[in-house]
């Protein structure tokens, strides 16, 4: 909450949520794509509390924030709606990254706005089961009316499905969902009762009685509830169809006959072609992941189960999380994600230990919401707040989730319906008819093997100071501070001949090999203006960034063209290479380090190829500032007009 109405104020000022195309985020600043720029108030933006400038350039609309950039992202996400809700269509301006990278994507996009109704009418079809479970008949009405509200969006999840991969592909939304209608019309699905004309591929896996023709080509009949694959081919069918009559059609008839066209078109070939060839494409993929798993359950559980929170982290679950739905609606089963059931138990079991350890309050006090939060199996807070930055335990909580994901795999865990998460996915392992086998029981052990297996390997291991807010902790840092001497601050000491001088000069080397250049000719105002922090800039002519000092990194963005340090005495060093170097998404860029990683001056931290860039029509020209130059006197720069990685580059006055 504590950027809500920053967020806001930006939104506003923008254009509105209806004038953002997209939003991206790199290092500093907030990176819109608008509909129409001329909307936005650039002047009330820059004077607006919260923003260091307004920059725009390449397309973008870019709102520099500074070091909290991730956090007003996530505000404006959050008040905007542009992340999930559907609210707002954020247009793909072609292509990004690997053809993997864009598969991720496009499922992401299409399944993330229907999870919360997908998860809570499985959570509906689950309380049906535990009154079946409980005695209840099925034609009770209380039970027919809670297993309509749970099923009836499963039933008819194309057409839902339909609505969401519009969006993506670009194509008339309720067009789109009038093919999902047709797919699911029960006229469509085999009659019973009727002798079939012929059967096509008599005695294989395909084999498909043909009750009716379509001018003579026969239909195949079959039934689409519940399916993904045959719809999300459909739309895409369809966007090309629609795309290409309306450039065909005249506009004076185009409101009805692009619709009536496309529809003509797309049906009868969803339902002869697409439809057949896709669904037992699905059937092969379900058998293909469960020989897989049932080749060795115990190793599927301890990967999927130990990956599944970096899985999550870098948007890959995304991968399986449509090949679990296709399970239930082709086998009526799931075992891929039942390995993963006590992932999240696992993080809660780690905020447990972590909470009774600390000696921070303020770990304490985050440490109580992220727990509760956990049994739910909502483990962010856990993880963004305490966990991921303290390293440890997170790495232990994977190892955790990895121990629950083996123990899954022993008990041949199978969920039997699309449920809630944390303790609310339990009634997702009853049977499919709702009784209570060991398989309920068997799901409520994993859960309670992850939560356990959390707390001990946490319990039993060191917890990382956080906030370093505590007595003992602050001892400890003024004791190291006191009796550690880094490189850079005996080198000032043997300058001052004074011990007590070095703490108050930090000295920084030269990362790289290169031109000197002024920070006010960086082509970049957010920089040149000094804005982001004083320092200095380097045209480099090797493509090589070494470590400056001894010090930690602090941040390494995902795209690997910046790199943020700390160096033992405090100084923290942004080191941005190029100029929009973001775009490229990581390509010409090769790290040789990882956030948290200690090291030491000279020590290699990036590779990036000079030419690349350069090709790709970015300016390689490389800032190295000093973010907190706030809480220093000055910050003295090189005047030399060359450096070689390791010559003196500028220091900063405490």
């Amino acid at each position: 909450m504590k950027y809500e109405e920053l967020a806001k104020d930006i939104l506003a000022h923008v254009g509105g949520k209806e004038n953002v195309r997209s939003l991206a985020h790199c290092i500093t600043r907030l990176r819109f794509k608008l509909v129409d720029e001329s909307k936005a108030d650039t002047d009330y933006l820059k004077k607006l509390e919260g923003i260091v400038t307004v920059i725009q350039s390449g397309g973008q609309y870019q709102v520099v924030i500074g070091n909290h950039v991730p956090d007003v992202y996530a505000a404006v996400n959050a008040v905007g709606g542009l992340n999930g809700g559907g609210e707002v269509d954020a247009e793909d301006e072609g292509p990004k990254g690997s053809l993997f990278n864009q598969f991720i994507d496009m499922i992401s996009k299409i399944f993330q706005p229907i999870l919360g109704p997908l998860a809570a009418t499985g959570m509906l079809k689950g309380v049906a089961a535990l009154l079946v479970a409980a005695g209840m008949s099925t034609t009770d009405g209380a039970y027919v009316l809670i297993q309509a509200a749970g099923d009836g969006f499963f039933n008819f999840l194309p057409i839902f499905l339909a609505f969401t991969a519009s969006k993506h592909f670009k194509m008339n939304s309720f067009t789109a969902m009038a093919v999902a209608t047709a797919m699911v019309y029960p006229g469509l699905v085999n009659p019973a009762g009727i002798d079939p004309l012929y059967t096509l591929f008599a005695g294989s896996i395909f084999e498909s009685p043909i009750y009716m023709t379509f001018f003579g080509l026969p239909i195949i009949m079959m039934s689409y509830a519940s399916s993904v694959v045959p719809i999300l081919l459909a739309v895409f069918l369809g966007s090309k169809v629609e795309k290409f009559l309306k450039n065909v059609i005249p506009d004076v008839v185009k409101l009805f006959m692009v619709p009536f066209a496309t529809l003509l078109i797309v049906v009868p070939l969803t339902i002869l072609f697409v439809g057949p060839i896709s669904t037992w494409a699905a059937t092969l993929l379900g058998a293909g992941v469960s020989w897989v798993y049932n080749l060795s359950p115990i190793v599927a559980g301890a990967v999927l189960g130990g990956g599944w929170q970096v899985f999550v982290m870098f948007g890959l679950h995304w991968g399986l999380v449509p090949i679990a739905i296709n399970n239930l609606a082709t086998q009526g089963f799931d075992q891929l994600l039942a390995t993963v059931l006590g992932v999240s138990f696992a993080q809660t079991g780690a905020i447990l230990a972590i909470y009774l350890k600390t000696k921070e309050a303020k770990v304490k006090q985050l440490s109580i919401p992220a727990f509760i939060s956990g049994l739910f199996g909502v483990t962010e807070p856990a993880i963004y707040g305490i966990t991921l930055p303290m390293k440890r335990p997170f790495q232990l909580s994977c190892i955790a989730g990895a121990i629950s994901g083996i123990v899954a795999g022993i008990l041949k865990l199978t969920g039997y319906r699309m449920g809630g998460l944390g303790v609310f996915s339990f009634p997702s392992y009853l049977e499919a008819d709702g009784s209570m086998t060991f398989n309920f029981w068997a799901s409520i052990i994993v859960c309670a093997v992850g939560l356990v297996a959390g707390f001990i390997l946490v319990f039993f291991s060191k917890i990382p100071v956080l906030y370093g807010e505590t007595e003992t902790a602050t001892t400890t840092t003024t004791a190291t501070t006191a009796t550690t001497l880094d490189t850079n601050a005996v080198v000032v000491a043997a300058m001052k001949k004074d011990l007590s001088a070095a703490a108050e000069k930090d000295l920084v080397a030269s990362p790289m090999i290169g031109e000197v250049v002024e920070l006010s000719d960086v082509p970049d105002e957010a920089f040149a203006t000094g804005a982001l922090g004083k320092g200095i800039a380097i045209r480099p002519t090797v493509g090589e960034v070494y470590a400056p000092a001894n010090a930690t990194v602090t941040l390494l963005f995902p795209t690997q063209h910046a790199i943020g340090l700390t160096t033992e005495n405090g100084t923290e060093i942004l080191i941005h290479v190029g100029m929009d170097t973001v775009q490229l998404n990581g390509e010409g860029f090769t790290s040789h380090v990882q956030q948290g990683d200690k090291v030491v001056a000279g020590q290699l931290l990036l590779e990036f190829d000079i030419d690349f860039i350069k090709k790709a029509g970015y300016e390689v020209i490389t800032p190295i500032i000093v973010t907190n130059s706030n809480d220093y006197l000055d910050v003295l720069t090189t005047k030399e007009a060359t450096l070689n990685d390791g010559d003196y580059l500028l220091t900063v006055i405490a």
